[in-house]
């Protein structure tokens, strides 16, 4: 998903607006090791480089991450997304959706951007395989038209890789 084909979005709600301005303040201080956060002025949607940890797959490869928060966050996810290109890895499919559970079904108001970059690192640096899901071509092709990862049933199977 790009930036034109980004859905229609309600503006923050006030805890939203406060909390994530307290998480810029915190990753501005303390950033997650692995990632940068690209400045601009819209505090809806990020975007992150994340570099492949060392002895990894994806050793000093950099990928980005557009994080576009709802009108409610934190009680409800961020919708979390890589950018064209996508890395190879068994749970990202070639249009950037993430298979990760703790962006949909397992999310808690307690989870930052901070950690969920964390555990996106770890699901890459954890991988033994570049490879895409076995249901990639089929899944994207259903996901055209701007689709949200976040109106996908996921079925979380395999916490392996």
């Amino acid at each position: 998903m790009t930036s034109s084909s980004a859905p229609s979005r309600k503006a923050l709600s006030k805890i939203a607006c406060n909390r994530l301005q307290k998480e810029l303040v915190e990753w501005q201080v303390n950033p997650p090791a692995g990632f940068k956060h690209k400045v601009t002025d819209n505090l809806q949607r990020w975007i992150i480089e994340v570099i492949g940890a060392p002895a990894t797959l994806y050793a000093n490869e950099k990928y980005q991450l557009q994080v576009d928060f709802p009108e409610h966050y934190p009680m409800e996810a961020p919708q979390v997304i890589f950018l064209h290109p996508a890395p190879l890895h068994p749970h990202i499919y070639s249009n950037g959706h993430i298979c990760l559970d703790i962006l949909y079904d397992s999310w808690s108001p307690a989870m930052t951007v901070s950690s969920v970059c964390i555990s996106i690192l770890s699901m890459l640096s954890s991988s033994t395989a570049k490879e895409r899901p076995p249901d990639n071509d089929r899944y994207v092709k259903n996901c055209r038209n701007g689709r949200s990862p976040k109106e996908t049933r996921w079925w979380f199977h395999d916490d392996k890789v």
